[in-house]
């Protein structure tokens, strides 16, 4: 399961949300790759994501440290732009099962 998703921070505060987004990825059951990645729109934010399967994300949403994050977060966040959900074939650097 992948999903690649844009925020956006309030002004300003782009930095200090990637901060907290960065803080937040730790150990996750089943989380295969997580990049956060700055946008060349100055308050903007992308999260792409690669998972074991779309169950792990959902439960993920509920670990302690993420919601802790969540918390953190939300004051800083101005919104959210594309959000799209992929299904991942393989890649560099992923230790993904092949077929």
């Amino acid at each position: 399961y992948g999903l690649i998703s844009q925020m956006i921070a309030a002004p300003g505060m782009r930095g200090e949300l990637a901060s907290i987004l960065k803080g937040a990825v730790g150990e996750m059951p089943g989380c295969l790759s997580c990049v956060i990645a700055e946008d060349s729109d100055a308050d903007a934010l992308w999260i792409t994501e690669v998972w074991s399967d779309r169950d792990s994300h959902r439960a993920s949403l509920g670990l302690p440290t993420v919601q802790a994050a969540i918390v953190r977060a939300r004051p800083l966040i101005a919104g959210s732009g594309t959000r799209i959900e992929t299904a991942p074939l393989g890649g560099f650097g992923l230790d993904m099962p092949r077929d």
